[in-house]
């Protein structure tokens, strides 16, 4: 898969894992886990992906005597996720076109 589709694809995963409830790392991972796996590394170089282009945003607090980030997401994050569902559409459509079966030997 080209790889700047696989970044889009799994920022906007990550947006969705966040969009009902502030999460941390290791919640976010087993959320996704039935539809992608995702190792840690991954997961927070995309967090940090996001929050540089202010898509979610951080906060620490003590959970268990250590400091845990929590991430939440911001309207900004809320419009990558309605506009990936737009984009998603034309994807479908351009796959639709690409898979579609060839029907000129069927009318020979």
């Amino acid at each position: 898969m080209d790889i700047q589709l696989k970044r889009g694809l799994l920022d906007v995963c990550v947006l969705a894992a966040i969009k009902d409830s502030e999460s941390y790392g290791y919640k976010i991972i087993k959320d996704m886990k039935p539809y992608i796996g995702l190792s840690e590394s991954t997961l927070y170089t995309i967090l940090k992906r996001l929050e540089s282009a202010n898509m979610l945003t951080v906060r620490t607090a003590e959970h268990g005597g250590r400091l845990r980030k929590y991430y939440r997401i911001t309207d900004h994050g809320l419009r990558r996720i309605t506009d990936f569902k737009d984009e998603w559409k034309e994807i479908l459509s351009i796959y639709r076109f690409v898979t579609k079966e060839d029907n000129s030997n069927d009318k020979a």
